[in-house]
């Protein structure tokens, strides 16, 4: 019973905390987290721990593949050259550096102790990047800073796992090391796709509504559990899966299934978020305490911990400054003319295939092979076009810079990862610095990020979300679909019969034209033909989603539109029933 009163009133605060902290300007983590830092020292609130595998494989899982469900995919390919940066070489950079730091200034500790500590302070938040998200800056750089706490776990975690096997064994082969990381990788992305693509085909089989949310709620864990008994990282496996799920959904999920997974999973991690910095507040005064009783006061770990947070914030501010210069360099190279060039050169080959001697003995396979390499070649270039008008529309600069390096705050996977370091006469000292870091950088970046996203005039300066013009061109794209449809005689009722050519031609020119104010009432096969026309249209979007010429964010709108419009033709044909 005591349990259970714990989580509802844990559950009334997190709700409460999210809705009213933004009405005074203050993030609702933030807000959670003074809470639960406020409570925790009221002399009356008992002493206060959680187990870790709670936080490792009972919430980060289905935490970081909500994330990954909802990741701008086209943005995420385009930097995703930089967010492997990010995630694997300046979390091995900041181990290496923090390593050394603290083997110079904790006398007597082991190298390997020193390792682990620098690998668990060094990856960023995905929960901490949520702070990010609400004022409303460049979303490039959202997509970078949410990639690199997505993916930024497995190198952190391998590194710790590795370091607590040498601290064991008395060493580790870097070799050994290179092939555990590579294989940690390797089998969780293998994994993580497979778990992906069988949720998808099941999913979209199981017709009942209730029997998908439930499955929808296990696939993080299936990913997890398998690539951890395998040695790989199970995080990294929710993360893909989770990739996986967010992209197939519009092919193979129902409208239905699409909005009750957005509002069931936006629960989800609200309410897991929450926790998270609820619980991080609520374990201060049993973190202080372990560490007066052994090291006689803070003053050690707060001074070590201080020194660590501005270790990290120059390291990361060295690497996102070469980043930046280097990201310049690329969208340079990259020039509308050579693209022109390359666009000719197939438009050469295809006429040559064409008109080539050979071209009509050529049989219908070979035909159709190279047509589809022609297609394929087509779609590269289109790719690499919207993929240049990327890049100069959405400069990184050095202000962008600043908030990606100040914006790399420690969470949640610090503070859980830190209570797996082995006994020793170290560990409440350690644990003790990884809370503070996480909590101090949660605290003093994120409480003074809105402050410089002001400063640098960047906020508001991401938008809330497609542009018009660019809506504007996805609607023309899918109505041209819709026209081109009705010329076709290839449209069908629900039941697979046929429309009558008189409502085709009567009907079908004021469906495709834009939408305007007046409200009429349509007749029964009306509707059917316009739920024709939605599939149609739909094809076009996943025909539009491949070539990068869209955002995500345009996608994802035109996408809703379509299923808001599907579930309110499907329930007037209910109702003629």
């Amino acid at each position: 019973m005591e349990l259970l009163l714990i989580a509802v009133v844990g559950v009334v605060v997190i709700a409460l905390a999210t809705a009213l902290a933004p009405r005074v300007g203050i993030a609702g983590p933030l807000a959670l987290l003074t809470i639960g830092i406020g409570v925790s020292l009221l002399p009356f609130f008992p002493a206060f721990e959680i187990d870790p595998e709670i936080i490792l494989v009972g919430v980060l899982p289905p935490l970081l593949y909500s994330s990954a469900v909802s990741l701008p995919a086209i943005e995420f390919r385009r930097d995703f050259r930089s967010i492997t940066g990010l995630s694997i070489l300046l979390v091995l950079l900041s181990t290496a550096v923090l390593a050394i730091f603290f083997a110079l200034t904790i006398p007597g500790i082991d190298v390997y102790l020193a390792i682990a500590l620098g690998a668990l302070l060094s990856p960023t938040d995905a929960v901490a990047t949520s702070i990010v998200k609400r004022l409303g800056i460049s979303p490039r750089v959202v997509t970078m800073l949410e990639g690199e706490s997505l993916l930024n776990d497995a190198t952190s975690l391998v590194l710790l796992r590795t370091a607590v096997a040498a601290i064991a064994v008395g060493s580790v082969p870097i070799g050994g090391a290179v092939l555990a990381f590579g294989w940690g990788v390797l089998i969780a992305v293998v994994i993580g796709a497979l778990v992906g693509l069988v949720a998808l085909r099941t999913r979209a089989w199981v017709a009942h509504s209730a029997a998908n949310t439930a499955l929808s709620f296990v696939v993080p864990f299936v990913a997890y559990i398998p690539t951890e008994q395998l040695g790989g990282s199970g995080l990294v496996a929710a993360v893909v899966a989770g990739i996986v799920t967010g992209q197939g959904a519009a092919r193979w999920f129902t409208p239905e299934q699409r909005l009750s997974d957005e509002l069931n999973w936006r629960t989800v991690e609200l309410t897991l978020e929450g926790a998270v910095f609820l619980v991080m507040g609520l374990q201060l005064k049993e973190i202080v305490r372990a560490n007066i009783e052994e090291h006689q006061g803070i003053w050690q770990a707060t001074w070590l911990a201080a020194s660590a947070i501005g270790v990290i914030l120059l390291v990361r501010a060295g690497y996102v400054a070469i980043l930046v210069s280097s990201q310049g360099r690329r969208a340079r190279r990259l020039t509308r003319e050579r693209l022109e060039g390359v666009s000719n050169r197939i438009d050469v080959v295809e006429a040559q295939g064409r008109d080539a001697p050979g071209a009509v003995t050529r049989t219908p396979t070979s035909t159709v092979r190279r047509e589809r390499r022609v297609q394929r070649m087509r779609i590269r270039v289109s790719r690499a076009r919207a993929d240049l008008d990327y890049y100069q529309t959405s400069p990184l600069g050095w202000r962008h810079g600043t908030v990606i390096v100040w914006a790399g705050m420690r969470g949640v996977v610090t503070l859980a990862a830190a209570q797996t370091l082995p006994d020793g006469p170290f560990r409440a000292l350690l644990i003790f610095v990884a809370f503070l870091v996480a909590v101090g950088s949660l605290v003093l970046q994120g409480f003074t990020l809105p402050w410089l996203v002001r400063l640098l005039a960047l906020e508001g300066s991401g938008g809330g979300g497609p542009t018009a013009p660019e809506q504007r061109r996805l609607d023309d794209e899918m109505r041209a679909a819709a026209a081109s449809s009705l010329t076709s005689g290839a449209l069908t009722r629900r039941d697979g019969s046929a429309f009558s050519a008189h409502l085709v031609e009567t009907v079908g020119a004021r469906l495709t034209s834009p939408p305007d104010d007046e409200t009429t009432s349509y007749a029964h096969d009306v509707l059917e033909l316009r739920l024709a026309l939605i599939d149609v249209m739909r094809m076009r979007l996943n025909d539009l989603s491949r070539d990068g010429t869209f955002s995500t964010a345009a996608l994802r709108h035109a996408l809703a539109e379509l299923d808001a419009d599907q579930l309110s033709l499907q329930l007037r044909l209910d109702d003629d029933f």
